[in-house]
């Protein structure tokens, strides 16, 4: 089967040698020598100041909107995974929808001010596959209203915009490490923030508000990641160059090799170095994706509809009508992804497309 992505793992011995440390200490949990070890490695890396590693990547979403959404509403994007609107109503707030741009699908800043209410506390925006917002006009309408704004940035890890870490924008961004990412823990993610204040509230936050073993900075939850989470990321760690380089292959082959008189790819926002974290295409109508699915799947290809459906039509949103995000959502697809992923394999892939779609 070719799927639509697929795990990177580490040889298992190098990966068993950061277990053994834990293991030799009997520490395996509470934020061990090497999740301190890990937390400095990506700080180096991604050229952060404040990072926190959690134990997925939605709970950082969680407790900065525990943080800052007090109760009212969010506005926020319908076309992300659905962890984004979750977690806004999950914290008892309610998404605001706003519709997207037609070409790098993330949410339409010129759209934003519109939505704001006296109710409205924060702007929870996702940058789409590694495609960053328009940070700097986000930012302005938050500082012109006196809002939080919050990045669901779980595809972009490595990703700079204007030569800074893409992590370095918004109040708090989020990522995840989960193990479909570029990097990954296994299960993991992170949260990061520049405002040392802010980032002391999300650290308290994570690890049940404590100060100390018996005083309390004020209300936590566990987010907590084990140190066989950050073993795993510590042996991924010396691969990044790799893991980014072979990718790169993958999307250039695509890019070369697809017939885009009748498909169309995401378009990355200038002044961008994008991550290859993705590579979704655009159909011109879902009769055609479905189609193309059905011949891939024939052939144990299995792209993936992603994101789908547009978020402001599931049960629990009851978002308006989002005429942009919701044709998107209906003709998007990612197609297969990863390291290993051979020639053979992608010009399978491309000739079945193109055959239907030229």
């Amino acid at each position: 089967m070719i799927p639509v992505t697929k795990t990177f793992l580490p040889p298992q011995e190098e990966y068993n040698s950061y277990v053994k440390r834990a293991w030799d200490k009997a520490w395996l949990t509470n934020r061990g020598e090497l999740t301190l070890e890990l937390e400095q490695k990506l700080k180096d890396y991604l050229s952060v100041s404040n990072l926190t590693i959690t134990n997925n990547g939605t709970i950082p979403i969680q407790i900065a909107l525990k943080l800052f959404g007090k109760g009212g509403e969010i506005i926020t994007t319908p076309f992300s995974y659905v962890a984004t609107s979750a977690a806004i109503v999950w914290e008892n707030c309610k998404p605001i929808f706003v519709d997207i741009h037609p070409e790098y699908l993330t949410i339409d800043e010129t759209k934003i001010e519109a939505a704001i209410t006296p109710k409205t506390t924060a702007i929870l925006a996702t940058h789409v596959f590694g495609n960053p917002c328009h940070v700097t006009a986000i930012e302005a309408i938050a500082k012109k209203h006196d809002l939080k704004v919050i990045y669901d940035a779980a595809h972009c890890f490595g990703v700079k915009y204007k030569n800074q870490s893409i992590f370095n924008f918004g109040d708090v961004s989020t990522c995840s490490f989960h193990a479909t990412k570029l990097f990954h823990t296994g299960e993991g993610g992170a949260m990061f923030c520049n405002d040392d204040k802010i980032h002391h509230r999300l650290f308290y936050s994570h690890n049940f508000g404590h100060n100390g073993p018996l005083e309390f900075h004020g209300l936590g939850i566990n987010a907590k990641i084990s140190e066989l989470q950050s073993a795993m990321g510590l042996a991924i760690f010396p691969y990044m160059e790799h893991i980014i380089y072979e990718r790169k292959k993958v999307t250039d082959f695509y890019n070369e090799n697809l017939n885009f008189s009748n498909l169309k790819s995401i378009k990355i926002r200038e002044n961008t170095d994008w991550n290859h974290s993705y590579y979704p295409l655009l159909f011109d109508s879902e009769t055609t994706l479905l189609k193309v699915q059905e011949e891939l799947q024939k052939e144990n290809i299995v792209p993936r509809r992603y994101f789908y459906p547009s978020l402001n039509t599931i049960n629990y949103t009851k978002g308006d009508v989002m005429p942009i995000s919701e044709s998107i959502a209906s003709r998007i697809v990612c197609l297969p992804l990863y390291v290993g992923l051979t020639r053979e394999d992608l010009e399978k892939i491309t000739q079945i497309i193109n055959k239907l779609t030229s």
